[in-house]
């Protein structure tokens, strides 16, 4: 197991090394997110052709390629036309000198890192042959499609209402934005814990458990949920949406949001 922790590292960090050159030719870090998604596919491909694979390992293997292919391609299609992402900007001109190394080492290999801790459940099943499918499999695949599909129909309901000029400056507060502040994060966490309850047969499981514990603190105490809530502090219709809506977990509104 410790072998397929370590080939996946060197292999995730060859990866990430590269999308750090690519981002410096093309002078954008955002692209990280990009490879964010495709560096899972990657890891997915290499044990898919490294050894036999069980049918638990084939929907393992299809729940990450489908979650991944379609978070980089949504990611390519948004930031089609725009300036480099305001976060990955705003590092840029607080880095100054250090711009470059602490790129590579805050961006990239941290992300490589994370990646790591969050395709664990990959890297465990790739080296247990006991891998069976059993009713815990099929309660984390229903888990996995509630959590796809407030990703993917969050995700669409936000670039819909940003493409339209008529909503600049306003806050998203119906479809899947009227139950939570924040679906596709949602969204994101649920379909981790799904994954989490797929693999939780195999033995030393509990290694699987890196996954959906580092998603939820990253997305709810570090980089997802309060960067976005930053942003918009202060803004009186955001503070009137925060009263009325839960922040992560879906639920009814508790007034109703005047549109």
């Amino acid at each position: 197991m410790f072998e397929a922790f370590f080939i996946s590292a060197i292999t995730i960090f060859i990866y990430a090394s590269l999308w750090f050159i690519i981002s410096l030719i093309i002078k954008r870090n955002d692209i990280a997110d990009i490879a964010w998604g495709l560096g899972y596919i990657l890891l997915v491909l290499f044990f898919l052709f490294q050894q036999n694979n069980t049918y638990e390992d084939y929907l393992l293997y299809i729940l990450i390629i489908l979650w991944g292919l379609r978070l980089s391609i949504h990611i390519f299609i948004r930031n089609q036309g725009k300036t480099e992402d305001y976060r990955y900007n705003q590092w840029r001109k607080e880095w100054g000198k250090y711009f470059y190394i602490r790129s590579y080492l805050q961006i990239y290999l941290l992300q490589g890192f994370l990646l790591i801790l969050i395709a664990s459940p990959i890297i465990l099943t790739s080296v247990n042959t006991n891998n069976h499918l059993n009713f815990l499999s099929f309660l984390g695949l229903i888990i996995w499609f509630i959590g796809f599909y407030f990703k993917s129909v969050g995700d669409y309901q936000l670039a819909k209402f940003l493409k339209n000029p008529e909503n600049k400056g306003k806050i998203l507060k119906t479809g899947l934005w009227q139950y939570t502040r924040h679906p596709n994060y949602f969204g994101e966490v649920t379909m981790w814990w799904g994954i989490f309850l797929i693999v939780v047969n195999l033995n030393n499981f509990v290694y699987a458990l890196m996954s959906p514990l580092t998603i939820t603190i990253l997305i709810l105490f570090i980089s997802g949920v309060p960067l976005l809530e930053k942003k918009y502090q202060g803004d009186p219709e955001f503070e009137k949406y925060k009263k009325e809506t839960n922040k992560f977990f879906p639920s009814f509104r508790k007034n109703k949001i005047s549109s």
